[in-house]
């Protein structure tokens, strides 16, 4: 590493502070003092500890409910049987007129039903970035056996809410824009300047809830739910809550925003076939597609959890991020941002890098995107035998700030029936992908350590690993 990029990553670093200074993606640099208690090694300059679970119960993450908002519905298992049937989500767009867009499909949400979740009153004023979050989250909440009476018996002041989005409540704006342009500020919505801001998904959440704990977005463009789980994670391990809801939400399917996209050439045009739009280290690849919805995940201290006899579905091993310093939208060529998060999470998480098995791979379908992944996975993974590597957005496409959460969700889904979904589309695969990919058909496989990749555009990479829960 040169000074120029040491000081770079250090600074990159240095920023993050609380509540994510704890997460040792920021272990570069100089290795400290040696002791007889700690064995240090030196690998391609990253400092690594030997690997040591956390045992300590306060300071345990499990995972005890998930709620999802996708293409396939609203139901985690539904979710997972569709992906597992190597079915396609994408369609056509008709929320607006795509007449003169060169890319006229995408995983819009049709007959999205959040009755019984969300006020009336306050449903007809959000924007569905919102709506999303609020039902994928009150669906963990009752996955995690969080209803009625046994809601009320919780410290709601050690509980809160992590959903970032990318974009927030870009459709709200967009029609606020509209309403300016045609007849002035006094027909824009007096709702528009709240219900557009990031932040607003996870605060509902919270009021409908009575959560008191730390509640926010973070906005790391693809990467945010990762760093959501990460933040979320760390509030738990200093002690200061003892569960937390955490994920992403995105909507984005607006002319602005999907224009946006189309302007800088990102999405695929596929449009006579664009069920195998989508194709992940095909060598065809020709874009991403653009999805939406959300993956949210209730995370809890092992204390807390085994306290209310929780059902604990998995456990959150730990988790890094970093920056690539590099280019807005491109991932450095030698990978060195993305292979230091993989083996920062790792370390994170207190595992071996033999032990991790499964990759959920970000995988977006774009042709420098896909390899700079694979390059990043090769100078971490020496030998590739007895693992697998899979991409969830091949049939549900790329929901920006809400695919960590669906993919961690399809992460731990694998975790718990030994079911690895296939990654579909693979036609032509590039020579350059030397792993098992789970081409076009479901693989069964026991998960030991999972890992889940997101990066988003400037460069933020963020890396989860999950095992099965084992007291």
């Amino acid at each position: 590493m040169t000074k120029m990029e040491t000081q770079a990553h250090s600074h990159n670093t240095n920023l993050l502070g609380s509540p994510l200074r704890k997460n040792t993606s920021s272990m570069i640099l100089k290795p400290p003092q040696t002791t007889p208690a700690r064995r240090h090694t030196l690998h391609s300059n990253v400092l690594t500890i030997s690997p040591k679970r956390e045992k300590d119960a306060k300071k345990r993450v499990v995972i005890t409910g998930m709620g999802v908002v996708s293409v396939f519905g609203n139901d985690v298992d539904t979710f997972y049987l569709r992906l597992l049937a190597g079915e396609s989500g994408i369609g056509s767009i008709d929320r607006f007129d795509v007449s003169e867009f060169p890319t006229r499909f995408g995983g819009q949400i049709s007959d999205f039903e959040s009755s019984g979740y969300i006020h009336p009153k306050h449903d007809q004023r959000m924007d569905d970035c919102q709506r999303y979050c609020i039902v994928a989250g009150k669906k963990a909440i009752e996955d995690a056996a969080l209803v009625g009476h046994e809601l009320s018996k919780i410290d709601k002041e050690r509980a809160g809410v992590i959903v970032g989005t990318g974009i927030g409540g870009a459709t709200l704006l967009s029609h606020g824009i509209v309403s300016y342009m045609e007849s002035g500020y006094k027909n824009i919505s007096p709702f528009l300047s709240q219900y557009i801001q990031p932040c607003m998904g996870p605060a509902f959440l919270a009021m409908d809830l009575g959560f008191m704990g730390p509640t926010y977005s973070i906005s790391t463009a693809c990467a945010t739910s990762n760093y959501c789980f990460c933040a979320a994670a760390n509030h738990i391990r200093e002690g200061v809550a003892d569960l937390m809801i955490a994920g992403g939400a995105e909507a984005s399917f607006n002319p602005v925003t999907f224009g946006g996209f189309v302007a800088c050439n990102s999405l695929s045009q596929r449009n006579n076939d664009p069920q195998t739009a989508s194709r992940p280290w095909d060598q065809d690849r020709d874009g991403f597609v653009m999805s939406e919805g959300a993956g949210v995940l209730v995370m809890e201290s092992l204390e807390h959890a085994m306290k209310r006899e929780a059902p604990i579905i998995a456990e959150y091993l730990g988790g890094a991020i970093n920056c690539d310093a590099y280019h807005i939208t491109d991932a450095r060529p030698d990978a060195f941002g993305i292979t230091n998060c993989i083996r920062s999470s790792v370390l994170n998480a207190g595992v071996s890098i033999e032990e991790v098995n499964y990759i959920n791979a970000h995988a977006t379908s774009t042709p420098a995107g896909d390899l700079a992944e694979i390059k990043a996975l090769k100078n971490v993974f020496k030998n590739s035998t007895g693992i697998k590597i899979n991409a969830t957005k091949s049939m549900i496409g790329h929901s920006l700030a809400a695919c960590g959460g669906m993919e961690v969700i399809a992460t731990i889904k694998a975790i718990q029936t030994g079911w690895l979904h296939p990654t579909i589309n693979q036609f032509n695969l590039d020579p350059e992908v030397a792993f098992d990919t789970v081409a076009n058909h479901k693989q069964q496989h026991e998960v030991n350590v999972a890992i889940s990749n997101s990066f988003g555009f400037g460069g933020h990479n963020s890396i989860v690993a999950f095992s099965a829960f084992k007291p």
